[in-house]
């Protein structure tokens, strides 16, 4: 049985191997997950993409006489993420200028990255929220960004809806676009897009004997930010890696109102050393934390959380793939190294790597 230590700790520097990383996420989760990605590409290894579209898909708009600097929330909820035809979805030819225009900037990493990536993107035929022709483009970006087509494992074939797909009985229908956005699903996505980045893997522990371990978030962001992050993030770290066996690490990002603000469960009278005192869906029944303890994989669990502010609007807990977190909205930089969120989660990434 995986053991929460219920205390706040600091993130742990452990033996990570460089370079070997990896990220995946669904939703917003997803988008940030390929902003990420491309930002620090030398970090990684690969990165598994569940109803995400391309790099900067939001801007892919602009110049339009429909869409104004004040209207970029808009322009990421509606035609960034279910437009009305297939034709209206973000251009991923214009996704790939848009990072070369940043890596000219060094702003990210080398494109020249993209050639080692395995990249798994996934879009649920179902899917109402962000429609399949978006996530399609998402997998032609890849592809035009140089990732091998026999390093990427795209599948539109499931009619999911929009979620991440468990094993668990107590989860959505497949076809469902409801919270929390886990629906039960034909295979376990966890284990799937980690199957998928590193070929070598074993067979997911039946009983994980690790560690869930809260930790501190604000050592990565200045809390006066319009960071949207939440105080207390976590990670998953296998015994034999706390005892000093090299590990890799997977990000796994959460998409909107699936944060621990927002999804959770009751362990009822569960001592908290076997159980976390409310029970975050995302981290502990989506399957990462079981094919993590098999293959020596810490897992981190960055969290961001709601927020209503004249600071920053974002009521959802959704990760920043529109701009809202950027100093100048007109000059957003919430695609690059520079963004707030980016540059807390790969802080988080360098302190686990020691």
């Amino acid at each position: 049985m995986t053991h929460f230590a219920s205390d706040i700790v600091k993130l742990p520097q452990l033996n990570v191997e460089k370079g070997h990383s990896s990220v995946s996420g669904l939703s917003s989760g997803a988008f940030m997950t390929v902003q990420l990605h491309l930002a620090h590409s030398a970090s990684f290894t690969g990165a598994g993409v569940v109803a995400g579209g391309p790099y900067r898909g939001v801007e892919t708009f602009r110049g339009s006489a429909l869409i104004t600097e004040d209207a970029w929330e808009i322009n990421a909820m509606q035609l960034c993420m279910a437009p009305l035809t297939p034709e209206l979805a973000p251009d991923a030819r214009k996704s790939v200028q848009l990072a070369q225009q940043t890596e000219r900037d060094l702003l990210i990493d080398p494109l020249s990255n993209m050639a080692r990536q395995r990249m798994y993107i996934f879009t649920g035929s179902k899917d109402s929220v962000v429609m399949s022709p978006v996530v399609a483009q998402t997998r032609e970006m890849y592809r035009l960004l140089g990732v091998p087509e026999a390093q990427i494992h795209y599948d539109d074939s499931v009619p999911a809806g929009h979620s991440l797909l468990t094993a668990n009985p107590e989860d959505n229908a497949l076809g469902d676009n409801k919270p929390p956005y886990l629906n039960r699903g034909p295979f376990v996505h966890a284990h799937a897009i980690l199957q998928h980045i590193y070929p070598d893997s074993k067979a997911p522990a039946l009983n994980p004997t690790g560690k869930l371990l809260r930790f501190d978030q604000r050592d990565f962001f200045d809390s006066n930010s319009a960071a949207s992050m939440s105080e207390f993030g976590y990670v998953y770290i296998p015994q034999a890696v706390l005892d000093g066996a090299a590990a890799r690490v997977h990000i796994a990002i959460h998409g909107c109102k699936q944060g621990s603000a927002f999804v959770n469960y009751s362990f009822g009278n569960l001592d908290s050393q076997d159980q976390p005192p409310y029970g975050m869906r995302y981290i502990t029944s989506t399957g990462y934390i079981e094919f993590a303890d098999a293959n020596n994989l810490i897992i981190l669990f960055p969290q961001v959380t709601g927020s209503d502010s004249s600071q920053t609007q974002n009521p959802d807990g959704c990760w920043d793939w529109w701009g809202y977190s950027s100093k100048t909205p007109g000059y957003p930089d919430y695609f690059s190294k520079k963004a707030l969120q980016i540059q807390a989660i790969h802080a988080m990434l360098t302190r686990l790597g020691g």
